[in-house]
């Protein structure tokens, strides 16, 4: 990767040209930047400590990942389950990159967290005797995933949590609202003092805040298949990284193996629970394939069932495989939501084999931060997919994701409006103040390429060339093809969110891609077939603007970190 490429994607500070005092100014004690499971969660805890609140979501509430989510929160609540084993499968899929002290401080959290929402009136799924029903899905060893209406977790959980947001005083939601960047001290690795914003109706606004939390969703919208909402761009990690905050293990995204493929349509989730239900994937000779590939069979680790499929695809052609779920009785009542998905295309799940590929699910690498959701900048903290907490590794366990949301987002929640508190505020907002900063972007004089066309492009780039299985060369080639389309798009000044959406969607790709070919193992979801297998010492790649990748080892026998 040349250093020209380099210092075009490190050149722009903002988005936009601006001059902050001439804006509208907004002021709160805690800015939560994401409406999903992680920045609810930390709202709630912000708000319920006392702190004045905004939470700002990109897109409606409904169109986040979490409020997509058909699995469910995996927590240990069985007799004959235990935090450690639920520790060890976290680990075990995380394929030797996980933090374990994140590792066991979630996991521990999970019972405590699912009683909470039973508590806020969420209503699980149970069985005829009354108990919660507890599901089992890839790389589990025990039944420990909860879920709500079936396959409707995630809408489930996000209506819950708006109930509790909307009985607390001292917040303040703005969906639609498009955050382009955070606003920092002009000096490096200044503090974090809230974001420019946009509204459709109001436009341009600053947002000081004393502490903001970061919980902006992942960024599965640059791969060409996607279960993701339209919304997942990568917005927040990439403000993040113009900011100059430190970024980790970007080259991690988890794709999940069973997307429904029909051509022309939109892919749509299969959810793991399928599979945990006792659905088998078959090839086009009708073969049932993963029992010789994994010991777990179709409930191995996301990745391994990925790269079987893709395997399997490409010695037999045909573009997909088979979901056979015939021996699944009451599939419309067990996944009411899937069921009627899978009957806008006539396919009765009862009689029908379902034609389903891998597509990208979880973006697993994000911000670094420690376990208390701080980042390496003063004053922000960050969660949820858009974080790298140490959970996940090198390959996320199904079901992990809602948990760390419940978890991590309380106690980052907490930890930011304590430090807002003590800031100087008294908890209506008072104690942030503005400062003058002048963003001065010249107009571009060079040639503009069409925006629909560069997004198209990237994500066809993106899923060829860093999807399921990766190669050395071709990496360096969506590098350089990135590197083409964004010195033709990052240098302009765009005034509606489609044309910020395509600049951070470029600046994380080119991320991805920057980390994936400083890597040069087999390592969980990062499986270059040019490569051996192996951990590489199990570390950490670590990103930040204006340097070149560093590396942080991980202790074997867990870590505890103060800081980043």
């Amino acid at each position: 990767m040349s250093p020209d490429s380099v210092s075009l994607f490190d050149e722009r500070r903002y988005l936009i040209p601006f001059r902050s005092t001439l804006l509208p100014q907004i002021f709160c004690d805690v800015l939560v930047l994401g409406g999903g499971v992680a920045g609810m969660r930390a709202a709630i805890a912000a708000g319920e400590a006392g702190a004045d609140v905004i939470l700002l979501s990109k897109s409606e509430l409904e169109q986040t990942n979490t409020a997509w989510a058909q699995g469910g929160i995996a927590g240990v609540l069985a007799e004959d389950d235990s935090v450690e084993a639920h520790v060890a499968d976290t680990l075990e899929a995380g394929a030797g990159l996980c933090d374990p002290e994140a590792v066991r401080l979630v996991c521990a959290g999970g019972p405590a967290g699912i009683r909470e929402l039973l508590e806020w009136g969420m209503a699980l799924d149970r069985v005829a005797g009354g108990e919660l029903s507890l599901g089992r899905e890839g790389g589990h060893s025990a039944n420990r995933v909860v879920h709500a209406g079936g396959d409707r977790t995630g809408a489930a959980l996000s209506r819950t949590l708006s109930v509790r947001a909307g009985s607390i005083e001292t917040m303040r939601v703005f969906d639609g609202c498009f955050a382009l960047d955070l606003i920092t001290e002009e000096r490096a690795g200044g503090a974090v003092l809230g974001a420019i914003t946009h509204h459709p109706k109001h436009g341009l606004q600053m947002i000081w805040s004393k502490t903001t939390i970061l919980a902006s969703g992942g960024a599965g919208q640059v791969f060409r298949e996607t279960t993701n909402p339209r919304a997942a761009t990568g917005d927040g990690i990439a403000m993040a990284y113009r900011a100059g905050a430190t970024l980790a293990d970007m080259a991690f995204v988890q794709f999940h193996p069973t997307v429904l493929y029909v051509p022309g349509a939109t892919r749509s989730l299969i959810s793991e629970a399928v599979r945990g239900e006792g659905a088998v994937l078959l090839d086009d000779s009708g073969e049932r394939f993963m029992p010789g590939v994994h010991e777990l069979a179709e409930l191995a680790p996301r990745d391994v069932v990925s790269r079987a499929i893709v395997r399997r695809i490409a010695h037999q052609g045909g573009g997909r495989v088979w979901l056979d779920c015939r021996a699944i009785g009451g599939f419309a009542d067990r996944f009411p939501g899937i069921a009627e998905t899978l009957a806008q295309f006539e396919l009765d799940p009862g009689r029908d084999l379902i034609p389903v590929h891998p597509a990208a699910h979880y973006t697993i690498g994000g911000v670094r931060t420690d376990l208390e959701g701080r980042t390496s900048l003063p004053g922000l903290y960050a969660i949820g997919e858009a974080s790298c907490s140490g959970l996940h590794g090198a390959n996320r366990l199904a079901s992990n994701s809602l948990l760390e949301g419940l978890v991590l987002g309380k106690i980052a929640g907490e930890r930011a409006a304590g430090e807002a508190m003590d800031s100087g505020g008294n908890g209506n907002g008072r104690g942030a103040r503005p400062v003058r900063i002048v963003s001065d972007i010249r107009p571009s004089q060079h040639a503009e390429l069409d925006l629909v066309d560069v997004r198209s492009s990237l994500r066809s780039a993106m899923w060829k060339n860093l999807g399921v299985e990766r190669f050395g060369p071709r990496i360096e080639d969506a590098a350089d093809m990135l590197a083409f389309w964004g010195r033709y798009t990052l240098d302009k000044i765009f005034e509606s969110p489609d044309g910020w959406e395509v600049q951070n969607m470029l600046l994380v790709s080119w991320l991805m891609a920057r980390s994936a070919g400083a890597r040069p193992e087999r390592l969980g979801t990062h499986w270059r077939t040019d490569a051996a297998e192996g951990t590489a010492g199990a570390r950490h790649d670590l990103l930040a603007r204006g340097s070149g990748i560093a590396w942080e080892e991980v202790p074997r026998e867990g870590l505890v970190r103060e800081g980043v």
